[in-house]
């Protein structure tokens, strides 16, 4: 009797065992660190960005404008140190449309990134550094077109009545906002391409992944300055720490910023590596070209 006692009690606790394992790890696999390479089948086929349509896509902050812009050749101009130096500037300016992100300068830059500006791209983060600097992001060219994106928890009534106001009282600023159906597009895009719920992962999408739809939707080709390929951070032989942002010469070193993010499983972050992966993906469909440096 004690025998089979014994090994009742064994088998219950080799059981509670591996329930609390299973209940372990399903708690942490939405925190996991990605591994893109394993994310998506072998039958994955790419959406067709191309079909998404403007018009019900970016909603106009001030009027009843649409967007219906579009451009033979563009380029993104990263806010990556590596451009600096590069002497980029009268080349980048020839170029029909100049797409930047956020409150990037370029004052001060005007030689290895250019002055003019067609399309900025602008996060709810952001949004407060670019309204606040007029006379640096908004009345320097003709006319910009401003994108701002944001889940809509962040974009509540009084930041728009803030991005209304500026817009109105420079004619030569077109202001448009993602709208909430745009923005789930852009998580189920995530998603598609990752296999991961970018809630779930905790994950943020970045500047650069708007920024790079946008494009693609914009423009028959795309040339991207300043962003290093996926595995950069992974192959340099001899550490030599960048900048992040090219105006932030003090500023942290851009690959402790694109492994911490991939990496951590605490709170929410952007996936830099698993996003560039994403883009090498897209680059031969959607006629998208990369320097400084250039990509495999």
């Amino acid at each position: 009797m004690s025998n089979n006692t014994g090994q009742h009690t064994a088998i219950f606790v080799v059981l509670f065992a591996l329930v609390m394992l299973l209940i372990i790890y399903s708690s942490n696999s939405g925190n996991e660190v990605f591994h893109y390479t394993s994310l998506r089948s072998k039958s994955h086929r790419p959406p067709n960005l191309k079909k998404w349509g403007l018009r019900n896509g970016y909603l106009p902050v001030y009027g009843n404008k649409t967007l219906n812009s579009h451009c033979h050749q563009c380029v993104i101009i990263t806010s990556s140190s590596h451009l600096l130096g590069s002497k980029l500037g009268s080349e980048i300016n020839q170029v029909e449309c100049i797409i930047r992100m956020n409150d990037a300068p370029t004052t001060g830059y005007e030689a290895d990134v250019g002055n003019k500006t067609s399309f900025r791209v602008v996060a709810h983060s952001s949004i407060y550094q670019v309204l606040k600097k007029p006379q640096e992001f908004v009345n320097k060219t003709p006319e910009t077109i401003f994108i701002f994106w944001g889940p809509p928890s962040k974009m509540q009534r009084s930041l728009l009545r803030i991005i209304q106001r500026v817009s109105m009282s420079f004619p030569n600023m077109s202001a448009y906002v993602v709208s909430p159906g745009r923005m789930k597009q852009f998580d189920d895009l995530f998603r598609g391409e990752t296999g991961k719920d970018r809630e779930k992962s905790r994950s943020w999408l970045s500047t650069g992944w708007f920024t790079m739809v946008i494009a693609v939707e914009l423009c028959d080709k795309v040339h991207v300055y300043g962003m290093v390929p996926p595995n950069y951070c992974s192959k340099r032989s001899q550490p030599h720490k960048m900048p992040y942002h090219y105006y932030e010469p003090k500023g942290p070193d851009e690959c402790t910023i694109y492994i911490h993010n991939e990496r951590s499983r605490k709170g929410n972050h952007h996936r830099f590596i698993t996003e560039k992966r994403v883009f090498a993906s897209w680059a031969s469909l959607y006629n998208i070209t990369f320097s400084h440096p250039s990509w495999p």
